[in-house]
């Protein structure tokens, strides 16, 4: 990897919320500026994000793109273990899957560091 290029997590260049109906997941990630977002939307395609919660087993996975807010959204079913009503996990909500997501490592230009939030990984 080039030393222009640095690889951090997800909560570095973006925040995101979580919402739920039955068995499906809403996870909105909305960069921190909008010099990151175009950056974000190449990396955090439906198949990443996929990818990334394999071990939840999504059915499927959508990505709606909202660039006035530089934001997206995804879609993720199957993925809370049949809902709030059916749920034996603790987390029947999901609230924790944007956690999860923002966890993801994303590559970007080094020249955008100043532009990143929150804590430095160790």
């Amino acid at each position: 990897m080039s030393a222009s290029v640095i690889t951090v997590p997800l909560y570095r260049a973006a925040h995101a919320r979580t919402g739920d109906k039955g068995d499906r997941s809403n996870i909105s990630v909305i960069a921190w500026d909008a010099a990151l977002y175009p950056l974000l939307v190449a990396q955090l395609s439906e198949a990443a994000v996929a990818a990334h919660f394999a071990h939840r087993r999504p059915t499927r996975v959508q990505r709606y793109l909202l660039p006035g807010l530089q934001a997206m959204n995804f879609v993720l079913d199957g993925v809370l273990d049949g809902g709030v009503n059916d749920a034996l996990n603790l987390d029947t909500h999901g609230k924790a899957l944007s956690f999860w997501l923002l966890d993801l490592p994303v590559q970007l230009p080094a020249a955008l560091a100043p532009l990143l939030k929150g804590p430095h990984p160790p």
